[in-house]
């Protein structure tokens, strides 16, 4: 079941669990419907590729595969952690997301 992701593609996250535990990476990819998110650099996997007219090298690959959106954290520019933060809404009448620990927007 698809839910409501609050990351944005551009994000800087910081892994929480799992083999990438502590590392960070900008989000290239949300992926609502399955609560996942690609992230620049992390959870490489290989892929062998046979030659063909697009790759006539051939060989073997790095594919950048998803993280599940609860094992992933939004980093804060302002306090450099990583961190929950606040929707409020702006004069403009946009919602803006607020660190929770040092009170600077995210956007």
């Amino acid at each position: 079941m698809a839910g409501n992701i609050k990351l944005k593609k551009g994000d800087e996250i910081e892994v929480l669990s799992g083999k990438d535990q502590g590392r960070r990476g900008k989000v290239q990819k949300v992926m609502p419907q399955k609560n996942a998110v690609v992230v620049e650099g992390l959870n490489l996997a290989k892929k062998h590729a046979k030659p063909t007219k697009t790759n006539p090298q051939g060989g073997v690959i790095d594919k950048t595969l998803p993280l599940q959106i609860s094992k992933v954290m939004v980093v804060c520019s302002g306090c450099n952690q990583p961190t929950r933060f606040r929707k409020e809404r702006a004069v403009d009448g946009n919602s803006v997301r607020i660190c929770r620990n040092c009170g600077k927007t995210l956007d």
